[in-house]
């Protein structure tokens, strides 16, 4: 029999991966060499610029961002990360923002203009909240994960070594939008009042929940080895049996067609991909 093949892999360490980044989920197929990276996200620009992993981990907005920059990848309908993206949107607990359209004329601050999260946020502002993106000032702190992606005119770059909360909480930002570092801190409060009620609001308009990161391949390997990426979709949806994030290609499909309308609109993508862009080299077996 022969020997199972290696792929590099970057895959985030969540409760429901723990199985395959242990080995309790396994394949006489593949196996797994995963990075030992502190978060997910870091993997993601060498995933993109470098092509140094064969699996990892991808924030949508990246994805749709390299696929429109022609980068080889292949995205695989498994959902590893998806929340409500309201709480991540703060502001100082005494200013003058009392709510989403309060935003209009302000500096917000945010990692990256092309961020997953400011991506989500951005289409709520601007749809419930009557906030086009370039109706703020955004002030970005990195590049995107995509090099060859320039900011639009309405988000202009801190100088170096500027530290985003320090700027929130000084006042030279009016708010700013964090992540999984979302801070605690009895000087700030959300800019949604009720941040349950509006993820609830995304959930009833759109019906699902915002979807963060997902998981690709190099195209390469779907072509010349399609069993391999049947195989590794198989260990992840096993993986994922009995979590509440969306697995395949209809139960991602409004989340995709929303990011990628919500990324044309905002400047990150020259015009929205179709589906069949979206799904481009997966092979047929996987729905």
């Amino acid at each position: 029999m022969a020997e199972p093949a290696t792929l590099r892999a970057a895959i985030g360490r969540y409760r429901h991966t723990e199985a395959i980044l242990s080995g309790a989920i396994a394949s006489p197929l593949l196996k797994l060499d995963c990075a030992d990276l502190p978060v997910p996200s870091r993997a993601f620009a060498p995933m993109v610029r470098e092509a140094r992993y064969d699996v990892s981990e991808m924030a949508i907005a990246t994805f749709l961002m390299a696929k429109a920059w022609g980068k080889k990848l292949v995205l695989l309908p498994v959902t590893l990360a998806a929340r409500f993206q309201e709480g991540a949107l703060l502001c100082r607990a005494d200013g003058s923002v009392r709510g989403p359209a309060d935003l209009a004329g302000k500096r917000v601050g945010v990692r990256a203009y092309s961020q997953t999260t400011g991506m989500w946020l951005r289409g709520t502002l601007a749809e419930r909240h009557g906030v086009s993106p370039d109706a703020v000032r955004w002030l970005t702190f990195e590049d995107a994960h995509v090099a060859e992606y320039s900011d639009p005119p309405w988000a202009e770059r801190a100088a170096r070594g500027a530290d985003m909360l320090a700027m929130l909480k000084s006042g030279e930002l009016d708010a700013a939008i964090f992540g999984n570092d979302t801070p605690q801190d009895p000087a700030l409060r959300t800019v949604f009042p009720d941040v349950t009620a509006a993820g609830e609001a995304f959930r009833a308009a759109h019906g699902f929940v915002p979807v963060n990161h997902l998981v690709c391949v190099q195209a390469e390997i779907a072509l010349d080895r399609p069993e391999l990426v049947v195989e590794l979709t198989r260990m992840l949806r096993d993986a994922l049996a009995g979590s509440a994030l969306p697995v395949g290609r209809a139960a991602l499909r409004p989340a995709m067609e929303l990011a990628s309308r919500y990324c044309a609109e905002q400047g990150l993508l020259p015009r929205p991909l179709g589906l069949d862009e979206v799904w481009e080299g997966l092979p047929p077996a996987i729905d």
